[in-house]
């Protein structure tokens, strides 16, 4: 676990040559979430309830069909036997070297308000694999149970609208736990598979809003991984930008709008020689991390070695690192606890956003992103106050694609954003 805290390869040389201190970790409350309230603005709550059709003079109002089942126990069993059958995926904790990669999921899985990793490397690198290994490491989460959206029953910005109808008549919710949810958005996939579809003859002739959600639905509260992000069609690439500002994914279809949450942890994984990314899409991405071919000789063997041995016998690969998972989990599931507890000083604010405004950054989402990464950083390393240390690991990640490229310059962006850091901070 020790490379996991690592700093990123391009500034590693220059970070082990200043050691700096780190804080003792105090005793941490434990997190008690409140219950919001919810308001109705006249007939339309926010994400759009109320809505309206025009037929000649008259209009009448279309009600919401439950789209939300409850699962019975015949269905939970073939699930699970479902689940078992798949083919087990490679651990994360045997993923050797890549700490740079690792270190940025982890941490948007403490934190999802950080906006997301976009991982960029060679072809065969790990990238894929390491994403995928991240689905046994996720944390379980309290979701209204049958509900396609995940709502959150303490969240009014994570509900469906079928939920928020339901506390508002004050029915009572049906509570589960289940673990958030990876989804992989295929490059070929239709807008109407991303976004979902509205059933138009049933709207009309009954009344009623048919509505099957797709794959934003099922990624709201979870993950959304476009693998060769910077193949995807350009209208699907509207649509993730569209739902990734928002935070709601609206259907427009012959005069009905259906909303639903849509806040989920995108991370997109491609090859820079395949093609750039949209400046406006990688600006979404919070973090952005860099991945290259391992040359060392010993550690490409034993890359190769450790691959072949879960080609053999993956049930048996995975238990042998059971013990080292399972500390991961508990480690991630303390950091989210511990997250809100952690605090930045003002001087240390102060100098992040001096390292911005000298490289230029566009906008504040750099300023942002830094200090969200630097806390939940500071929460996984189990303290309570964030060093100068931490911003040091994470500040090239989260600066080095928001710096305007200068075709001359052949020096690499994220060596750039760590000098302007000890520059600053010395």
């Amino acid at each position: 676990m020790a490379g996991i805290f690592g700093t990123s390869s391009s500034s590693t040389a220059i970070l082990a040559s200043r050691p700096l201190s780190s804080t003792s970790k105090s005793s941490i409350p434990s997190l008690s979430l409140p219950l919001c309230t919810w308001r109705s603005h006249g007939r339309k709550l926010y994400g759009g309830v109320g809505v309206q059709l025009k037929k000649g003079r008259s209009q009448f109002h279309v009600a919401v069909s439950n789209v939300a089942t409850e699962i019975n126990p015949a269905e939970k069993a073939q699930k699970l036997a479902a689940e078992g059958s798949q083919r087990p995926v490679y651990p994360f904790a045997a993923i050797v070297g890549q700490d740079e990669m690792k270190l940025c999921l982890l941490l948007n899985v403490i934190d999802p308000k950080i906006g997301g990793v976009m991982i960029m490397g060679d072809r065969g690198t790990g990238k894929s694999t390491t994403v995928r290994s991240l689905v046994d490491l996720l944390p379980e989460i309290r979701v209204v149970s049958g509900d396609p959206f995940n709502s959150d029953p303490e969240d009014s910005e994570s509900m469906g609208m079928e939920v928020r109808e339901s506390i508002l008549k004050g029915e009572q919710l049906s509570i589960v736990m289940t673990k958030i949810n990876m989804v992989d958005l295929p490059l070929g996939a239709t807008e109407d598979r991303v976004c979902g579809t509205i059933d138009i003859e049933k709207a009309l002739t009954e009344g009623v809003k048919a509505f099957e959600p797709g794959l934003l639905a099922k990624a709201n509260r979870g993950i959304l991984y476009v693998d060769e992000v910077n193949l995807l069609d350009d209208h699907l690439v509207d649509v993730l930008l569209d739902s990734a500002a928002s935070g709601w994914n609206t259907v427009e279809r012959e005069g009905i709008s259906i909303s639903h949450p849509a806040r989920f942890i995108l991370i997109g994984s491609g090859n820079p020689e395949e093609g750039e990314l949209r400046p406006q899409l990688l600006d979404r991405f919070g973090m952005h991390a860099q991945v290259g071919t391992v040359r060392d000789a010993e550690l490409r063997v034993k890359i190769v070695e450790e691959r072949a041995r879960f080609d053999k016998n993956p049930k048996e690969f995975r238990d042998s690192y059971k013990a080292e998972q399972e500390k991961l989990q508990q480690q991630i599931s303390s950091a989210r606890s511990d997250l809100s507890s952690v605090q930045i000083d003002h001087d240390l604010r102060v100098k992040i956003s001096k390292v911005c405004a000298e490289l230029n950054v566009d906008g504040l989402r750099g300023d942002i992103v830094t200090n969200r990464a630097a806390k939940a950083l500071a929460a996984l390393k189990g303290r309570d106050n964030v060093t100068a240390e931490d911003i040091a690991t994470v500040i090239p990640n989260c600066l080095r694609h928001r710096l305007r490229k200068d075709p001359l310059e052949s020096i690499d962006s994220g060596l750039l954003v760590i000098e302007k850091f000890y520059e600053v901070f010395s």
